[in-house]
């Protein structure tokens, strides 16, 4: 069957098969779920070990996007007002003036967020729900298309201030980066680092395409009551799970009623389909699972999955 005229659809594959092809190698996962969290309105926390291309991702997908990309290198000291901005007193003009933080960015990648203190990882739910974020009283915009690229270390956890589950919420998804294949790694090695090639990729689409195609996602793609009730079926069952605490929020299933929308655009379909349900339920999911105190230790991602494999799949 011929895909669909769906708005902007072969621009978004063109900068997923561009990325994944010649910046990206092998990392064409993470670059599909990036670019899904982005159309979705949502953010993504990238958690992995370091050296493995996330700060690569996030300069790739802000210059074929044409979009702006700020950087915030989080520390235990790092202060709520420089990722938000702050006021400074202009002598000439004898008033204050607002400083834009890197906050104000189409992009903007978080390194290690859970390295900053809690007082500071709570400046970024404002702008990450809210789009917007308040100085001295004051409410400032964020840009649009908005999307924050938080990374953490799971295996280094000496200095470090765990996401809590409110925060945690805010991601559409969380997801890894993983190591390449071995010929692309071994060609990484043998010519070094490609950041100085990403700085100059030409852009392939620009921020209206991408605001484009959310409204394509939000009004062209349509969800059945059948695959709402899958869906359903999915959150209830984490919340009736005896290793979980605390199950999906409604939010959590929101998003992934989102997220399978735009994976059925970027399918060509105006219509939802449980497959696209199961494509995006780990990432979108897992990471909302709150396991008992006896079941700390357990890998959320098998736990869901194995939650998810037990709920019959409806005929769409």
């Amino acid at each position: 069957m011929k895909p669909l005229d769906l708005p902007k659809r072969d621009e978004m594959l063109n900068v997923i098969d561009t990325l994944a092809a010649t910046y990206l190698k092998g990392k064409v996962r993470a670059v599909r779920l990036a670019l899904i969290a982005l159309l979705s309105g949502g953010h993504i926390l990238l958690e992995d070990i370091p050296g493995l291309g996330k700060t690569t991702l996030a300069l790739a997908l802000s210059g074929a996007l044409g979009l702006s990309f700020g950087r915030v290198q989080c520390t235990s000291d790092l202060l709520p007002s420089d990722i938000t901005g702050l006021s400074i007193f202009n002598r000439e003009e004898n008033r204050f003036r607002f400083i834009k933080g890197p906050i104000f960015n189409n992009i903007v990648l978080v390194d290690e967020i859970n390295r900053a203190m809690p007082k500071t990882q709570s400046a970024l739910l404002e702008a990450m729900e809210e789009r917007r974020v308040t100085v001295e009283g004051v409410t400032y915009s964020l840009p649009e298309p908005f999307l924050v690229i938080a990374t953490q270390n799971p295996m280094e956890q000496v200095g470090t201030y765990p996401l809590p589950e409110s925060q945690l919420d805010r991601f559409l998804i969380r997801t890894g980066i993983g190591y390449p294949p071995e010929d692309i790694e071994k060609s990484i090695i043998r010519y070094g680092s490609i950041r100085d090639d990403i700085k100059n990729i030409p852009p392939l689409v620009g921020g209206e395409d991408v605001l484009e195609a959310r409204r394509a996602i939000r009004e062209q793609v349509f969800l059945s009551e059948k695959v709402t009730d899958y869906i359903y079926a999915i959150v209830a069952a984490t919340r009736a799970n005896p290793f979980v605490l605390s199950g999906i929020s409604t939010r959590g299933g929101i998003n992934v009623a989102d997220a399978a929308r735009t994976n059925a655009y970027l399918q060509g379909r105006d219509y939802v389909m449980p497959e696209d349900v199961k494509e995006v339920a780990v990432p979108v999911s897992s990471h909302r699972l709150v396991c008992r105190a006896e079941n700390e230790s357990l890998d959320t991602e098998e736990l869901f999955g194995s939650i998810l494999e037990n709920i019959p799949v409806p005929l769409a």
